[in-house]
């Protein structure tokens, strides 16, 4: 890590100038983002940024950070690639509900599996907006869209109880209807040593419904802090989360008070042993099964 240098918002905003839809809620969750970086402050080549496809996949080419976008729903392995290979690296992932809940829903569980130490960002409109419309993993049963006009058979996912069940050390809530609060949010998620996932109700201003909006988002948003939920309580945490789509729990609902160690921890503790003739080779294998 470079030497301690004071950094602003605007040094990891890029020239890149965004083509959301006026009004979209990832301008704020971008912004946010960077208010985040500047608290860190990492410098821009210090980090490193992956995102799917999708509208919020954008982010990366949006920052002064390295930026990567991958393909659809595959964020999280590529992300995971970089971590290992430059541990000294921040690493974050960025994606929607679509490409994070579908086709790329079957990586999360192995990302917090593994504990790499990085942060996915998942901005959640219940809805594909960039392909126009359709139904995505968390809209709601029975929601009417372009290719679904007799209205959703399925139940949604529910990313905070998929994540706390799979086991993730971290997982948060923000929205842009509290931005210093969503900036304190991911800044708390990089910081945090291990996974760590952030869902943010980022709202469609095209092919959201009313109710998701920054109105009626507001109307049923409540803090965490102010109901003075226990961040270390697991289970109550699980418990809040499965309010996903009647309330808008905003902070963070669970924090692990005793981290374990990360994926890299481990390879790296592996190396040293094995450089020392501390371990015979034989045994790496042994040993990596039993961590």
């Amino acid at each position: 890590m470079s030497a301690t240098c004071e950094f602003q918002a605007k040094d990891y905003r890029s020239d890149l100038k965004p083509i959301w839809c006026p009004g979209c809620g990832d301008f704020s969750v971008v912004a946010s983002i960077y208010r985040a970086l500047a608290a860190i402050g990492r410098p821009p080549h210090e980090i490193a940024f992956v995102s799917g496809i999708g509208c919020s996949s954008r982010i990366p080419g949006y920052t002064t950070a390295y930026g990567f976008n991958s393909v659809h729903g595959r964020a999280l392995p590529i992300a995971q690639g970089i971590k290992l290979s430059s541990p000294e690296l921040l690493v974050l992932a960025a994606g929607g509900d679509g490409d994070g809940f579908s086709i790329g829903g079957g990586h999360i569980a192995h990302a917090i599996r593994r504990n790499m130490d990085l942060t996915y960002i998942v901005m959640d409109n219940q809805i594909y907006g960039l392909t126009k419309g359709q139904l995505s993993p968390t809209s709601q049963k029975g929601r009417i869209t372009c290719t679904s006009h007799y209205g959703s058979l399925e139940a949604p996912v529910n990313p905070l109880l998929y994540v706390l069940a799979y086991g993730a050390g971290f997982v948060a809530q923000a929205s842009p209807t509290d931005i210093a609060g969503m900036a304190a949010i991911i800044e708390e998620a990089i910081r945090y040593p291990g996974f760590a996932f952030v869902n943010i109700q980022s709202p469609c201003v095209t092919y959201g419904e009313e109710a998701q909006q920054i109105k009626g988002l507001k109307a049923i948003s409540e803090s965490l802090a102010a109901l003075g939920h226990d961040s270390a309580d697991r289970l109550a945490a699980m418990d809040l989360a499965q309010h996903y789509g009647s309330k808008l729990h905003l902070g963070v609902f669970y924090r692990d008070p005793d981290p374990a160690p990360t994926y890299g921890d481990l390879v790296r503790d592996r190396q040293a042993l094995l450089s020392q003739g501390a371990l015979p080779k034989e045994r790496i294998l042994d040993l990596f099964i039993k961590s």
